[in-house]
């Protein structure tokens, strides 16, 4: 064990130099020699599709403010101009956005209705089609010198919060090469250019002159990417890097305090029940395991405080969930939970995956709670590509999940269904009402706004009233910051992370 110990020290201790020489080195991406005032960047995750923004590489566009979308989302998923300036909904299926002046490509070209058009179209006929169109038939064309007309097959109330992913990034002509291949080098619109990139170890940013916002405040940025967390926690204790994403949380306390800052997660630790079969077919045996559980215990010993207890399966990442558990008809239906029976040994089949390094240690503690009430826990855990087919089939009694809350679109409506609805894809509970299907259906047709925000907790009080899924802690992400960088962006939907804004304030190393 001993030497495991040193194993993994030595290896932390190399991540780092490799990591130190790749920002302080001689190479393009060292930027320090000459006092320019660049910021210097480890990410998590290497990319996975040469940064093409029809993948989920495209958030790292967006992170690095170097490619823009035509609307954008404010704290609470409503849609605010960015490339367009203003849009109206023609008809059922059809909408109008009036695009920016004068906007420049990173290459030197326009942004014109053409431009714009021919970038949605490519993502509308993508293979495989981004993410956020799963479902979705949408075509768009240019209308006159500054507009453009965008139409999908069916009707799509939030067709402009659907426009705010970063999967469908406005790029120039150049960005499109044969194939199908899209490479956002040098053809974003953002106030940083994309200037290289290097495999999966590195990318440049450059500051644009350009830009047709807020200029810049650094020069550039460096961006390294560190799989390895313990190296990029190690990067930012020693000044090697200004800013890290994801530091783990047992390397939080090696960390000067005022340097890691915690951003809630709009992704939800919950402990899905089978109302299909087995035990928690009982509504009254789902109501025992939810009195059963101590969340602030998991939150506690698992989580080391950094995360928070679940009140709903929405979390704190959607600022106004909290609010909308305050009305009566929320309370009105929790009220007509079943009452919890007693357990005395009664058999369950607990889930979980290990690619999530705290959910193991989840399930640990949640047998223990559950055994204390009457339950006889057996637990299986495995990797997840081979526990998920099980878990779709309801072949366990429970599952824990780590689960995001929010999908591309900034709104939940789409896990609600994905999970909770009668035809849900990812119904683990196995979990079918009528009611629930309804709530579901009449937030999906409502425009974004208070009515839906409320028509949505109206859908998850009638689940969590059901007892199908016990929502127990909101997870956070821990956002690294040296001090010498400021105006660093704290985005719950890890969209947003090197901004206009940011800076060095300490002077060029």
């Amino acid at each position: 064990m001993r030497l495991e110990t040193h194993l993994m020290t030595l290896t932390a201790v190399l991540l780092t130099v490799s990591l130190t020489g790749c920002f302080a080195g001689g190479g393009h991406a060292a930027g320090r020699g000459n006092g320019e005032r660049r910021i210097k960047l480890a990410m998590l995750q290497p990319p996975r599709s040469g940064l093409s923004p029809l993948s989920d590489d495209a958030f790292k566009l967006s992170r690095w403010k170097t490619a823009e979308t035509l609307v954008e989302l404010d704290r609470l998923g409503e849609a605010q101009p960015a490339l367009a300036t203003e849009w109206q909904q023609l008809d059922r299926t059809s909408w109008r956005f009036v695009l920016r002046d004068s906007v420049e490509f990173h290459d030197g070209t326009a942004m014109t209705p053409v431009e714009v058009a021919a970038s949605l179209t490519a993502a509308a006929q993508g293979s495989p089609k981004p993410r956020i169109l799963d479902g979705v038939e949408l075509t768009a064309r240019a209308e006159g010198s500054n507009a453009v007309i965008i139409t999908t097959a069916a009707p799509d109330p939030l067709l402009p919060q659907r426009l705010s992913s970063p999967q469908l990034a406005i790029l120039a002509a150049s960005a499109y090469k044969d194939g199908g291949v899209v490479s956002p080098v040098n053809a974003g619109t953002g106030p940083y250019r994309l200037v290289s990139v290097e495999g999966t170890s590195s990318a440049r940013l450059d500051r644009f002159d350009a830009y047709w916002g807020a200029q810049a405040e650094a020069d550039g940025v460096d961006v390294q990417f560190v799989p390895d967390g313990t190296a990029r926690a190690a990067a930012l204790r020693t000044g090697d890097a200004d800013v890290v994403e994801a530091i783990p949380v047992g390397q939080v306390a090696r960390i000067e305090p005022g340097l890691v800052h915690e951003v809630p997660m709009p992704r939800t630790n919950t402990l899905y029940l089978n109302t299909a079969s087995g035990p928690f077919a009982d509504p009254a045996v789902r109501a025992a395991a939810r009195a059963a559980i101590d969340a602030g215990t998991i939150v506690d010993r698992v989580y080391e405080g950094r995360a928070d207890k679940a009140a709903g399966l929405l979390g704190p990442a959607l600022p106004w969930a909290a609010g909308q558990r305050e009305s009566d008809e929320y309370a009105a239906a929790l009220a007509t939970r079943a009452a919890a029976t007693a357990v005395r040994g009664t058999a369950i089949r607990l889930g979980t995956f290990t690619d999530r390094a705290e959910l193991p240690e989840v399930a640990v503690q949640l047998e223990q709670q559950l055994e204390a009430a009457g339950f006889s826990v057996e637990q299986d855990v495995r990797e997840y590509q081979h526990i998920e087919a099980d878990a779709l089939a309801g072949k366990f009694d429970a599952f824990i999940l780590s689960r995001a809350t929010v999908l591309d679109s900034g709104d939940p409506v789409a896990y609600l269904y994905s999970d909770f609805s009668c035809t849900g894809s990812f119904n683990i509970s196995q979990f079918c009402d009528p009611r629930v299907d309804a709530a579901l259906a009449t937030a999906a047709g409502m425009p974004a706004g208070p009515d839906r925000r409320a028509a949505i907790a109206a859908a998850e009080s009638l689940i969590l009233a059901r007892d199908a899924a016990i929502p127990l802690l909101h997870e956070r992400v821990i956002q690294g910051e040296s001090a010498r960088v400021a105006g660093v962006e704290r985005d719950p939907r890890e969209r947003a992370l090197i901004t206009s804004r940011t800076g060095i304030t300490g002077g060029a190393q």
